[in-house]
């Protein structure tokens, strides 16, 4: 028998704070108008998005996975919004794997990333509450016999203010099945909004606190055992042979199999199987990585830029190459960075009696679904994915390869197994942030950038993850703040050098931008200097085609007090953009020991229309501290294939001691609503480089800060 799933009501019961769900614009699969209709919940169930019940719970179904950034909260506002429900009527569910729910911004893909949840389930959640508000109100005023458009609504119920009577939506939701489904219903304005833009507490973190938020470490189901893998210590390594003698003396071990990633051994319990994986006794064959170093990825990257070997041009005006003035070149060089999420990558998968049934955090539904289709032999419609809140994703778990591991494993022992990964198989077994080396060249003339080109040498996670997205050779994401820059140059070319060399790379928070942010605002910085300029005058006076980034430029500088800090202190600014937000720093600095202390950080933002400001506050702090802690001292570096990094003796992570104050400011506005989470991360390591420069003289071209200076 199958390991049975989280059930409907346990899942309520462990969501029962959350402000609650819906589902409309699709219908649920394998449920046809006439089956909701005379459901055993006589729930009103007008497609995918919503169901009403007549208790009066409106339940949101939530097509994008949590890992902090607040969707559980802000996506069933936006549909509550426009159904006018009471919030603390609504609950939320988890979407299945499922096409139903695939994002059109993905292709049909089923994706949380790239700050898009707000911005790609916009129009759908907004269209979805409007059309249940639409039919709900029919079916009252059928029953009452009057013309819908004398109803009015507030917080789930029905008026009908001339004949004073009114309805809850509860009370009509059976009858609402029966109302045809309307097209082209008209939403509320900006000025109706009675949920959208306010302040409101985060429904998941009561359950964060009690411990009842089930993330994938939680998972248990009966019968399950635990599996820990040895993997190649160098990438594109594979077993030759294995010897598990020594494992299986370990108590709690039961046996050891080969899988596709290397050798799994299986226990009783989590300890055990880390122990018996580190006793297996495995010769490697390692591959061709086996001599691979950070200075030799390096010395590649540089050689290739040097001899544009490969390259391509992804944007290109004017003509760089005949203008004069004031040349500044230089080149930064960016490392590997590791995602270091709080929960470890892990998954549970039971494959048993023609099904596979996988409980996992993933960022990817559809994939992880299909991975489980090709480790099991099943088809992808006998593959169930439940997908767990997130200890932490950061574009890592927009890979699914520890599903597949579990899959394989569950398949091998046909039975329920939890795969758990180690902090240091974690840092060792990344898809990192890619490594990068950029060339830069501008020219000052009547102290103003009159050229500039900008060359970028780094491995695209696009070709692999998304080929769709590399046009002419180009890896679009890889020239994020490079081709996207808010400044107006005449004379500029961008060209592209694909550096693929064996090492797995991937998304991470802002990718691409986190790394090419640096490198363009902090030459910016340098160009800045060397035509005289105050670095803010600078940026503003190029920034006459980006109102909307020179807005949150001048707010962070304005709040910030440009041009006043403390004695032994030095100021510096960015402004970046990211998933059509726009964001910029200020921050003030001192160097202690060949080390920057960042004291104060100023932050403004432009995300469009604002669901809570609450989370654009949490989610701008987070992101500015994420990104600092790379800046400061992130680096993943290897000798003979190896990860010299383990874990967060190595790998450090910021401290709370070292995190600087952070103010937020959000720029009002009524446009579309864009993405947050990712914004504050670019601006914060050039804000800091640039300070750095301002108080010594030294420019950083290289991070983190922690070898820069030295």
């Amino acid at each position: 028998m199958r390991a049975p799933s989280i059930d409907r009501a346990g899942f309520i019961r462990a969501t029962a704070g959350f402000g609650v769900g819906l589902a409309l614009a699709f219908e649920l699969p394998g449920c046809t108008k006439n089956a909701q209709a005379g459901a055993s919940f006589k729930e009103f169930v007008p497609n995918a998005w919503v169901r009403i019940a007549p208790d009066e719970t409106v339940t949101v179904v939530v097509s994008k996975s949590e890992m902090g950034q607040g969707v559980v909260m802000g996506l069933p506002t936006i549909l509550a919004e426009e159904l006018d429900a009471a919030i603390d009527h609504v609950r939320i569910e988890f979407a299945p794997a499922d096409p139903t729910y695939g994002d059109p911004g993905f292709g049909g893909d089923m994706v949380t990333g790239g700050s898009t949840s707000v911005s790609h389930s916009w129009t759908t959640l907004r269209k979805a509450g409007a059309t249940a508000r639409a039919m709900l109100v029919a079916a009252a005023a059928q029953q009452w016999n009057v013309d819908a458009t004398t109803c009015t609504t507030s917080k789930g119920v029905i008026y009908h203010a001339s004949s004073k009577r009114r309805v809850s939506y509860g009370s009509v939701a059976v009858a609402a099945a029966g109302i045809p489904v309307p097209q082209n219903v008209a939403q509320k304005t900006a000025a109706e909004f009675s949920l959208i833009g306010k302040p409101r507490r985060r429904t998941d973190i009561p359950l964060k606190v009690n411990g009842t938020c089930q993330y994938g470490i939680d998972v248990r189901v009966p019968g399950m055992l635990y599996a820990a893998i040895a993997r190649s210590p160098v990438f594109g390594g594979r077993v030759k042979s294995f010897d598990a003698t020594h494992a299986k003396r370990i108590a709690g071990v039961l046996l050891a199999v080969e899988v596709s990633n290397g050798v799994a051994v299986v226990a009783k319990n989590t300890w055990a199987a880390f122990q018996g994986r580190d006793a297996l006794k495995i010769s490697w064959d390692e591959g061709p990585n086996a001599t691979v170093s950070t200075d030799s990825l390096f010395a590649e990257a540089e050689h290739l830029a040097r001899g544009r070997i490969g390259e391509r041009i992804a944007a290109s005006r004017g003509n760089p190459d005949a203008v004069s003035g004031t040349v500044i070149d230089a080149t930064y060089r960016g490392p590997f960075l590791a995602h270091a999420t709080m929960e470890p990558m892990n998954a549970t998968a039971d494959v048993r009696d023609g099904h596979c049934t996988v409980w996992a955090p993933t960022q990817v539904q559809l994939r992880a679904r299909a991975l489980a289709s090709k480790a099991s032999g099943l088809p992808p419609e006998q593959c169930t994915i439940h997908t767990t809140f997130l200890g932490g994703g950061f574009g890592r778990r927009l890979e699914a390869d520890y599903v597949q591991e579990a899959v394989e494993v569950s398949k091998a022992i046909g039975g329920p197994v939890k795969v758990m990964w180690s902090r240091e198989d974690d840092t060792q077994h990344d898809f990192y942030r890619p490594m990068s080396v950029n060339t830069v060249r501008g020219i000052v003339a009547g102290g103003a950038i009159v050229a500039l080109t900008h060359q970028v040498v780094s491995p695209s996670w696009l070709r692999r993850w998304l080929p769709a997205g590399m046009k002419n050779g180009v890896d679009e994401l890889d020239m994020l703040e490079v081709i996207d820059a808010p400044y107006a140059i005449p004379n500029f070319r961008a060209t592209y050098i694909d550096h693929e060399h064996g090492i797995p790379v991937g998304s991470w928070r802002a990718p691409d931008a986190n790394w090419n942010g640096f490198v363009t605002e902090s030459f910016m910085g340098e160009l800045a200097h060397a035509a005289h300029a105050d670095p803010l005058a600078f940026r503003l006076a190029h920034m006459k085609k980006s109102p909307r980034a020179a807005a949150v430029l001048r707010l962070a500088a304005e709040k910030a007090g440009w041009g006043q800090h403390r004695a032994g202190t030095a100021q510096g600014l960015a402004v970046t953009t990211w998933a059509g937000s726009f964001g910029a720093m200020v921050v003030e600095v001192s160097v202690e020991d060949k080390l920057p202390k960042v004291h104060r950080v100023v932050a403004a933002v432009d995300c469009g229309t604002v669901i809570n400001p609450d989370i654009v506050v949490q989610q701008a702090q987070g992101a500015t501290n994420f990104g600092l802690s790379a800046a400061l001292t992130g680096k993943i570096t290897l000798s003979k294939g190896r990860v010299e990094q383990s874990n967060f003796y190595d790998y450090t992570v910021l401290r709370m001691a070292d995190a600087p104050s952070i103010e937020v400011h959000v720029v009002p506005s009524t446009e579309t609503p864009t993405g947050i989470g990712e914004i504050c991360t670019p601006p914060i390591a050039p804000a800091v480089g640039n300070a750095i420069f301002a108080l010594t003289g030294k420019r950083a071209r290289t991070l983190p800060f922690s070898e820069a200076l030295v």
